[in-house]
């Protein structure tokens, strides 16, 4: 009798195990590491692209998503070369990723060419109908979402604060390089159009190299009136240090639509806020892992703009700024 109750316990000893260990084990199993892929526009040592990667993973995190514990990033940045994006879009879309992050036309361009398949969240990214990366903002289907960046409407408004700030400006200069933004050519007409309204000349300023650059700006200075405006171009943002040296040394006034033209001692920014696009599509990375589809998520427009004045720079082209400009800035470096 006792030799039967001790092998029944054992006997349900064994079975409470079988049932247990199975359960431990999937308790202790580790949570699965999903994989994306960063695909940046800016070369890996600018600040430009490090304070978007910054506030993406800050977000990121927030969602709860922390590198080496549940997700894995493949970083490529390609910089301002259009074949280096195009092999990376490559070698990311061979990659198997759960999704890929990318920022600037050309790199969502070669990804478009790259993968049919793997989700694509796109940020910083000027008019992405027009540049048949999607169909449609509210529909975009396919693979492809993400957060566009600038309207041409902000081009004539970041104009109008140029003209306010230097009431002598009579024609602008246009400056983009038409191989690493092609675009830009086909709405050359429009913002021609647009500016009439302002009393001012549109010059297409197409620079490709440093001494293009210096070309196009001594041309804009050769009589008075001149001005610049500098729209987001992957190639620009990379020689903003070299336009903001030469437009300043021959007195140019100029209007970008990065704060860091200004902040390397450009005159004035106007336009959407870059680091924060980026870090708002940490969201959408996030709404696709936990299974959505990209082509369900419509396109986001901006959401906050910046408007900054370097009043150091004015003073010395001899401006002096309307108190009602620098009431409305959002920031003023002095």
């Amino acid at each position: 009798m006792v030799i039967e109750i001790g092998r029944r316990r054992f006997i349900s000893a064994l079975s409470g195990g079988a049932f247990a260990w199975p359960l431990a084990a999937r308790a202790q199993q580790p949570e699965r590491i999903r994989r994306i892929g960063w695909l940046s526009i800016t070369p890996e040592n600018d600040p430009v692209g490090q304070a978007r990667l910054a506030a993406f993973l800050r977000a990121f995190e927030d969602l709860g998503w922390k590198e080496g514990r549940n997700v894995r990033i493949e970083y490529r940045w390609a910089g301002p070369d259009r074949a280096r994006a195009k092999a990376y879009a490559s070698e990311l879309a061979g990659l198997g990723l759960d999704v890929i992050l990318a920022e600037g036309s050309p790199t969502v361009a070669a990804l478009k060419q790259a993968t049919a398949t793997t989700p694509i969240v796109f940020a910083v990214v000027g008019d992405p109908v027009a540049q048949g990366i999607v169909s449609s903002l509210a529909h975009p289907g396919e693979n492809i979402t993400g957060f566009s960046f600038i309207d041409y409407s902000v081009v004539g408004k970041a104009t109008g604060l140029l003209k306010t700030m230097a009431s002598d400006v009579k024609r602008v200069g246009f400056m983009f390089n038409p191989e690493s933004y092609p675009f830009y050519e086909s709405y050359l007409h429009s913002f021609q159009t647009d500016a009439s309204t302002l009393a001012v000349e549109v010059i297409p300023a197409r620079v490709r190299s440093d001494a293009e650059i210096g070309e196009t700006i001594a041309e804009l200075t050769r009589s008075a009136g001149g001005g610049l405006v500098v729209p987001p171009d992957p190639y620009t943002t990379n020689h903003r240090e070299t336009i903001v040296k030469l437009a300043l040394q021959s007195r140019l006034p100029a209007i970008s639509f990065f704060r860091a033209f200004v902040l390397a001692g450009g005159l004035t920014c106007y336009g959407p806020d870059d680091v924060d696009v980026v870090r708002r599509s940490a969201g959408y990375v996030d709404r696709i892992l936990k299974g959505e589809k990209p082509g369900d998520l419509p396109v986001q427009a901006p959401t906050k703009f910046q408007f900054v004045i370097n009043l150091k720079t004015a003073k010395s082209l001899g401006l002096t700024v309307p108190t009602s400009l620098l009431a409305t800035a959002d920031e003023v470096i002095e």
